[in-house]
């Protein structure tokens, strides 16, 4: 069994469905961009997998290192190791950067000012989090508290939207350390699901894989490059017969 395995996956909000059977799966140390126009359920799709309120699983499963999660709460799929990056980052009053740092973390102490180093973000340690921060600070902040998480399993929806060329860059060297890119892939331990509009985020983290769903369902896989190529050129009405014919077992089965 794949290290994550979606099968058969409906999912409604307020009720209305918005996935309408997405089979779905990733193995250990790859990651994975999903491609998508607005409103064909990519962020549904990561607030199902992460168990965020507000999304009903009215059928199918979703599978994790062996263990139906459909059903757990989100603390409970956080402790098994699922981090989330928002694509807005809420800000939070009253609660300091550090002190939510402390809490995440799964690494030493002195990880938290080596990050932050990293990371740009130093002096925003004791401030309120979010509170007053720009896009790109709210999403280098988004990746610090993933760094100190250090989950299996990483969300990240659009992390590259409202940041500019050097955020990004800054935020795919902290994405690089927690995924272990400087591994070989044997070696890896943490995989990364990532959904992206511009596809800038492809020239700072390799991806393995591509998804493309479009109304509710996977279309086809395969190279992340090839499929945002694709996309560039013909758009997504236009090339959504050409994504069907990608098998996405046929490409995994060639990684």
């Amino acid at each position: 069994m794949s290290f994550l395995e979606i099968t058969d996956l409906h999912v409604s909000v307020e009720g209305k469905e918005i996935l309408k059977g997405i089979d779905l799966s990733l193995d250990i140390g790859r990651t994975a961009i999903i491609f998508g126009p607005n409103g064909s359920g990519k962020s549904t799709l990561m607030g199902a997998i992460s168990g965020l309120p507000g999304y009903e699983i009215t059928q199918g499963s979703i599978t994790f290192k062996g263990q139906d999660i459909s059903r757990l709460s989100v603390d409970e799929r956080s402790r098994l190791g699922i981090g989330l990056s928002f694509q807005y980052p809420p800000a939070i009053k009253g609660v300091r950067l550090r002190t939510l740092l402390e809490t995440l973390s799964r690494q030493a102490p002195d990880k938290i000012t080596e990050y932050a180093q990293l990371l740009n973000l130093t002096a925003y340690l004791d401030r309120d989090i979010n509170v007053g921060f720009s896009g790109g600070e709210r999403k280098r902040s988004e990746v610090l508290q993933l760094m100190m998480q250090m989950p299996d399993l990483l969300l990240l929806d659009e992390p590259e939207s409202g940041v500019d060329v050097e955020n990004i860059s800054v935020i795919a060297d902290g994405l690089r350390i927690i995924l272990e890119k400087e591994q070989p892939i044997s070696r890896r331990k943490r995989s990364a699901i990532i959904i992206t509009h511009t596809g800038f985020i492809l020239d700072y983290i390799k991806a393995d894989i591509a998804f493309v769903i479009m109304n509710g369902h996977v279309l086809g896989c395969g190279a992340p490059g090839e499929i945002f190529e694709e996309i560039r050129r013909d758009g997504y009405s236009k090339c959504s017969s050409c994504f069907a014919e990608k098998f996405c077992e046929e490409y995994k089965g060639a990684l």
